[in-house]
């Protein structure tokens, strides 16, 4: 060999030694569910409807621009491979990866080299420099958890605490039968894919990483923000109608309250919908029990858990009532308070934080205090504020986003056949919690020895499920009325030992239960009827529970309430 062809090959091993290694292919990962098209514009034929984190190669990396130029994908397409053929899918719904991010650690430009001294980890760069080059004015923080990635997932994963609405199976939790409408529980795969912070790095679902503190230099931009974002909502439009400025009414709320006004309206319309369903929460004309709740208003859906699914009106009236919401401004002066007050002072200043609270003031209150259990709701919320910035031009304003780091987020997670909680890395551990935060965490009530707020025809999985979401697996123990494991239904009558800081044993109450078998039928009528008439007595959790309007008596108007919830006109309030 000549030493010229010496040299080369030497040459030739160097330069691949100390070069980063790059897979060939790219990927890219749906973040809704997308039309896959033959073309680059939506005039071409749909080949399927693409779901939720389903991954595509990509067949190139460059964006291919929209043949239509009409605006139904002004960002661009991507070219994916799609059954051994070409396949298109708009850029705005998904987002990229380089197979070599995780490997990569030298920064090769000012903005890699900026998010590496901020401290966020290769794998974030592609992303975030990508939003950096369209919008220079952003900024981008890191949130460093010190939270192992796997773990996180699998505390944020115990059966119900977060629920989703898809089609996909692997992002439904199959052991879990808890669900609301056409929510059902999330999977591990669900909750690690919507807690990836790498996932949402585009401009429409960034902003669930916005600090939602009031923005002094967007003040004059702010009211007609709101009036873009809600002009099609029920909601806005019932009390515009009235001649109420509800737009300004938010804006002032927010300034008050520090807390940005946009990120309040966000809220009210990912909580109300568009639509009238709740008309009563919001219209301050509900004449219902008596006009108790008539002229109250409750515009975010507080004080509406997942066990008033069936009572949203009188949980969230309810609330109202307590807290004074007699107008329409008191009502979002007080919802915005909340929200600083219990959110936004603890850490949870993003919807991501709300949802995912893995980086909270109080340490204690990790995994918990969370806004919402729908767990798209994040990404939802981002998608509403964007297009109201994109619409009055203010997209390239100074806007702050603070993201969470895990450590070792390279973690493959599955499910599995125990369920969304996952085998060995479910929380086993005895919770620091009493038995009284655990029981409130969980979204039931306590009074003394008693556990209530309990849904009838709550089953027995689902009500330990909801407990050791807080308490940790294994920590609940539920025997029925004769002393026996519990099966089926929770009912009147059961009681349930809490292992946490300390241990204790409550009775269950079921509102309207008194026979205690988990739900309200008409034997309960006549066992209250029998109590009445004293031909057989009511003692203990049974008594209580016969007391359907908690007025300490027991008499015709105890039964006239559990006909109506018989009949479906008026639900036992639990």
């Amino acid at each position: 060999m000549s030493d010229i062809k010496k040299l080369l090959l030497f040459i030739f091993v160097t330069f691949c030694l100390i070069m980063p290694v790059y897979a060939a292919s790219n990927y890219l990962v749906l973040l809704d569910s997308v039309n896959i098209r033959s073309g680059p514009s939506v005039n071409y034929k749909r080949l399927e409807l693409g779901k939720l984190g389903s991954t595509y190669n990509l067949k190139n990396d460059s964006l291919i621009s929209d043949e239509n130029n009409d605006g139904s994908c002004d960002a661009g397409w991507y070219e994916i491979d799609y059954n051994g053929g070409s396949a298109y899918v708009c850029s705005e719904y998904v987002r990229v990866y380089t197979s070599s991010e995780s490997d990569k650690t030298e920064a090769t430009n000012t903005c890699e080299a900026e998010l590496k001294e901020a401290g966020f980890p290769s794998s974030y760069w592609s992303g975030l420099c990508s939003l950096k080059s369209k919008h220079p004015n952003w900024t981008f923080k890191p949130i460093i958890t010190h939270l192992d990635w796997a773990t996180a997932v699998s505390k944020e994963s115990p059966c119900g605490k977060s629920l989703i609405s898809t089609t996909n199976s692997e992002y439904l939790d199959s052991t879990c039968s808890i669900k609301e409408g056409s929510f059902k529980a999330a999977s591990r795969k669900a909750v690690a894919f919507y807690m990836d912070p790498r996932n949402f790095f585009t401009e429409q679902y960034i902003f669930q990483f916005e600090y939602l503190k009031y923005e002094p230099s967007l003040a004059n931009s702010y009211t007609e923000a709101i009036t873009k974002m809600l002009n099609n909502a029920a909601f806005y439009k019932f009390h515009t109608d009235k001649g109420i400025d509800f737009a300004s009414l938010t804006t002032d709320a927010g300034k008050e309250k520090d807390i940005s006004p946009i990120s309040l309206a966000a809220r009210m319309y990912q909580e109300l919908g568009a639509g009238t369903e709740l008309v009563n929460l919001y219209s301050g004309e509900y004449t219902g029990s008596n006009n108790t709740y008539y002229g109250l208003y409750n515009f975010y859906n507080i004080g509406v858990t997942d066990s008033c699914a069936n009572t949203r009106t009188i949980c969230g009236l309810t609330k109202a009532l307590k807290n004074g919401w007699n107008t329409p401004y008191k009502a979002i002066l007080g919802g915005a308070d909340l929200l600083s007050n219990n959110y936004l002072a603890n850490g949870q200043f993003n919807p991501y934080l709300e949802k995912f609270n893995v980086a909270p003031v109080k340490e204690s209150s990790i995994f918990l205090n969370q806004y919402m259990t729908n767990i798209a709701a994040p990404s939802s919320e981002s998608s509403t504020t964007y297009n109201t910035y994109n619409k009055i031009g203010l997209l390239d304003s100074s806007f702050a986003f603070y993201i969470p780091v895990y450590e070792n987020m390279g973690t493959t997670i599955t499910n599995n056949s125990s369920g969304a909680t996952g085998g060995s890395s479910a929380s086993e551990e005895v919770s620091d919690f009493a038995p009284t935060s655990i029981i409130t965490s969980s979204g039931y009530k306590h009074s003394g020895s008693y556990i209530l707020g309990i849904d009838p025809s709550t089953t027995v999985n689902d009500f330990i499920g909801r407990l050791e979401a807080v308490a940790g697996t294994g920590n609940i123990i539920v025997k029925d009325k004769n002393g026996n494991n519990a099966t089926n239904k929770i009912g009147t009558g059961y009681k349930v030992t809490i292992k946490g800081a300390t241990e204790s044993t409550f009775e269950v109450i079921i509102y309207g239960d008194t026979s205690g078998d988990g739900e309200i039928n008409p034997l309960d009528l006549l066992v209250v009827q029998r109590h009445i008439l004293k031909t057989e007595s009511l003692t203990n959790s049974y008594q209580t529970s016969a007391d359907v309007n908690k007025d300490n008596k027991i008499n015709s108007l105890d039964l006239l309430l559990i006909q109506r919830h018989i009949l479906k006109t008026e639900n036992i309030k639990q």
